[in-house]
Formats: C-alpha cells, sequence, structure tokens
C-alpha cells in the first residue's frame, strides 16, 4: 500500500507547508537524502501547542503532539517531492522536548511521530532517533523534531 493510501486510511490529511520564519530552508536535498528542518506541533488554524511537558502538558498530550509533528514533517516531504513516492525508508529523527526540569520521559513523547511514521511506512518507517529534554524551544512549543529520510 502506497504511503498516500496509508495516509488516507489513517483518515489523516496533510496541512499545507509555512513558510520558513527566517533565514533557512525548511529542507534541503543533498543526494540521495531529504534533510528536514525541525517543525513544531502547529494545528490546521496555524497555533502551536504550547508549554512544559511534566509540567503544564502530560506525556499523552505531548505524544499527541509529536504525532501532529510527524504529519507536519510529512507535509514538508510531500512539498519537496511532489508526494511521498520518493521515499524510500525514514533514515533517522532527533526529537526536542521542552520539558520541566525533573521530566524523565522524553523518548515516549517523541514516540508519537516515530509511530506515526511507521504507520504510513511500515519497516521503512523506522529510524534512528534521539530523544533530548530542552529547557526551552521557540514560541513554548512543546516537541520540536527534525527529521533525515532516504529518497530516490
Amino acid at each position: 500500500m502506497s504511503a498516500e493510501a496509508r495516509l488516507r486510511e489513517l483518515g489523516l490529511t496533510l496541512p499545507t507547508v509555512p513558510p520558513a520564519v527566517a533565514n533557512y530552508l525548511p529542507y534541503r536535498v543533498s543526494g540521495n537524502l531529504l534533510f528536514l528542518a525541525g517543525q513544531g506541533p502547529r494545528g490546521a488554524d496555524g497555533s502551536f501547542m504550547t508549554g512544559k511537558v511534566g509540567r503544564d502538558v502530560t506525556v499523552d498530550e505531548a505524544y499527541a503532539h509529536a504525532r501532529l509533528v510527524g504529519i507536519n514533517l510529512l507535509s514538508v516531504v510531500h512539498h519537496a517531492q511532489n508526494g511521498l513516492s520518493t521515499v524510500r525508508r525514514v533514515v533517522k529523527l532527533t526529537g526536542f522536548v521542552n520539558a520541566s526540569e525533573d521530566f524523565r520521559d522524553h523518548p515516549k513523547v517523541i514516540n508519537g511521530c516515530s509511530d506515526l511514521l511507521v504507520d504510513v511506512f511500515g519497516d521503512a518507517g523506522k529510524h534512528a532517533r534521539s530523544a533530548v529534554g530542552v529547557n526551552s524551544l521557540p514560541e513554548n512549543i512543546t516537541v520540536e523534531i527534525e527529521a533525515i529520510f532516504e529518497i530516490s
């Protein structure tokens, strides 16, 4: 089953890619790798999910935010490649969690994005990953994730 068909089966629609907010590119192709700039949990209305995970936001809520980031990352891939059919595999995710000082479940949060990518791409969605807790993120967003995809 194609990734687009799997998205439809999951009831997911990819949003429009927002413009970069500074002097950088939302993606860059180098050889057969597609590097995606960090994306945050931006809803369909353009608003961001914000707060400190472990204080203002639960693990389950942050997991959902990371899943939303995954959808936003797929939107960038779709825009960059005119679809998802060129994706051979997800290579690497780096996830940042805006966490309270005593928070320890960063991997459980980033699983929201990882699980989505496996749901969409199957075994080709399995990837190397880092899940890092940070003191702050832009606009106080809960999660930011960057990704590397292998493309054909």
